[in-house]
């Protein structure tokens, strides 16, 4: 084996426990920072079809909008700006942009536009940032951060004409996007369908996959342990087990394998069924808000589930993680959260992110 791949960058894991029911939890709030979600994984033990009630929350998800050729003024001409950006109605992420190679845009429900630039169009462009975090021994990408709900920013003003002026003339940065509404009726005064009109774009659905899993061993969890002294697994080889139940990885160490020696850790249990479903698209947190809330009234059914588990992905090339937090790539981009929900109404959340990430709020 390759030196290279016994090296593991470094990675950064918080972990918190609470109970749905407590005053202070702050579940809402954490989903509600973590704006760009491309992916929802969401595992049912002792479970042998996906709820129907759990489907219907899932076939509810929000539309979103593909975008192809979009310049990022659009955003600031005056009726967006008004009726859109200044009401924190949107969502809105560069599409097939790489964070560490191109220039790279997200606008926030905040009104903020976050632009994460190479150093050529930086110097062109002629707008006030950042060296960006993670740059190493040369800077060669830099953030600017551009408020649109700023009072200097009301059209007319001489700080809107610059900015106008540096995204329309100096560089006129375009990309296809992904669009989504923050909530229902957002798009009442009908400024996102104008928008729309003008450019190819193309309406799409969440996709969603499920399937039932077979004698799979699961590792067992109590409420109270979650750091793993005894009664349950460590937060890291919970997460390690839950990635190789999605990617497929055989975890029982079977004497036929030839590719995996990975085992379920202990303390474990063998689960007759489960069912393991998979949703992909543009996320907005809302559609997360509701389906955390549908597991919390799962319990409530008879069955026989100590826990279930929704794991939800942020896009690795999204300039922000949580809130308007900077986001990188080096090796994985990865910035994803994980809730653990058990019949008690109690829960854990585990937020991850790679090297080049602030540590999760």
């Amino acid at each position: 084996m390759s030196p290279d791949l016994g090296k593991c960058s470094r990675s950064l894991l918080t972990c918190e426990k609470s109970n749905f029911l407590n005053e202070q939890s702050r579940h809402e709030m954490h989903v509600s920072r973590h704006c760009f979600n491309y992916k929802i994984s969401l595992l049912l033990p002792e479970c042998e079809v996906l709820p129907v009630r759990v489907e219907n929350v899932i076939h509810n998800f929000s539309s979103y909008y593909l975008v192809r050729d979009l310049p990022v003024y659009k955003f600031l001409e005056e009726k967006w700006l008004a009726t859109v950006v200044k009401k924190g109605s949107f969502y809105a992420l560069s599409c097939k942009t790489r964070i560490d190679e191109d220039n790279v845009c997200a606008l926030l429900s905040s009104g903020q536009l976050i632009l994460s630039l190479d150093k050529d169009t930086y110097e062109h462009l002629g707008l006030e940032g950042r060296p960006s975090l993670y740059s190493h021994k040369k800077v060669m990408r830099y953030v600017v951060s551009v408020d649109l709900t700023n009072k200097s920013l009301v059209p007319g003003t001489k700080r809107y004409q610059q900015v106008l002026l540096c995204l329309k003339e100096r560089v006129m940065l375009r990309s296809d996007f992904l669009l989504t509404t923050c909530h229902p009726g957002a798009d009442k005064d009908g400024a996102l369908h104008n928008l729309l009109s003008q450019y190819t774009y193309e309406e799409c659905r969440p996709t969603l996959h499920s399937q039932t899993l077979k004698n799979l061993f699961c590792p067992s969890l109590h409420h109270s342990d979650l750091w793993g002294k005894g009664l349950s697994c460590t937060p890291n080889q919970f997460l390690e087990w839950l990635g190789a139940v999605n990617l497929n990885i055989s975890c029982d160490n079977s004497a036929a394998s030839f590719l995996s020696t990975y085992m379920c850790p202990e303390p474990r249990a063998p689960v007759s069924q489960s069912v393991l479903c998979t949703v992909t698209g543009l996320i907005p947190p809302k559609d997360v808000c509701r389906l955390l809330k549908e597991l919390r009234c799962y319990f409530a059914e008879p069955n026989f589930a100590a826990w279930v588990s929704l794991t939800v992905h942020g896009f690795v090339d999204c300039p922000v993680s949580w809130g308007a937090a900077e986001h990188g790539f080096f090796k994985g981009g990865e910035n994803l959260y994980n809730f653990v929900c058990f019949k008690n109404q109690d829960y854990w959340l585990y937020k991850a992110t790679g090297s080049e990430d602030a540590c999760p709020p």
